[in-house]
């Protein structure tokens, strides 16, 4: 399987040493990201909801990049500063997820990687053109025949005393 790694925009990249987003068959894994333009300039200073649509906007960018797009993902977690503010923050998901819904979790963080930053996503796509690299198959378990019980592997204990302190 061939892993593609794709670069954003964001400043931090080539400081930290990360990919915007990585594919490996058919999934797309894409970074934490933030409101920042194609400079890298962070957006919407103190607009949680321009900075969640910029953020996002973002993602679907890095996602055609890849050969996918927003109805492609399948799990988001963002990251916010101010959970009073989450109403914003489920406005712009809601717009740009509203007809294919993903799994999400929404957290409250202390910070971002800079005093501007109030929202941050990170996503999960399926592209599904991939077809060639199925998923593994688990190997089947023994059956045990029938009218016998099966043997249960027990974990081990640690050695304790067969009898009770005395008290004193």
């Amino acid at each position: 399987m061939e892993i593609q790694r794709l670069s954003g925009n964001a400043p931090w990249e080539p400081i930290v040493g990360y990919s915007r987003a990585v594919k490996a068959g058919p999934m797309i894994i894409v970074s934490g990201t933030t409101a920042t333009d194609d400079d890298g300039r962070i957006i919407g200073r103190g607009q949680m909801y321009l900075q969640a649509r910029q953020a996002i906007a973002n993602v679907a960018s890095v996602l055609e990049q890849a050969g996918a797009k927003l109805s492609d993902v399948v799990r988001t977690r963002m990251f916010v500063t101010d959970m009073s503010r989450f109403g914003d923050v489920a406005k712009a998901h809601k717009e740009a997820f509203g007809e294919n819904p993903p799994a999400a979790t929404c957290v409250e963080v202390k910070a971002l990687a800079h005093p501007d930053l109030m929202f941050e996503i990170e996503a999960e796509a399926y592209s599904g053109d991939a077809a060639s690299a199925p998923l593994p198959s688990r190997p089947k378990r023994p059956q045990s025949a029938p009218g016998k019980k099966a043997k249960q592997a027990a974990a081990p204990r640690s050695k304790q005393p067969t009898s009770k302190p005395k008290r004193r």
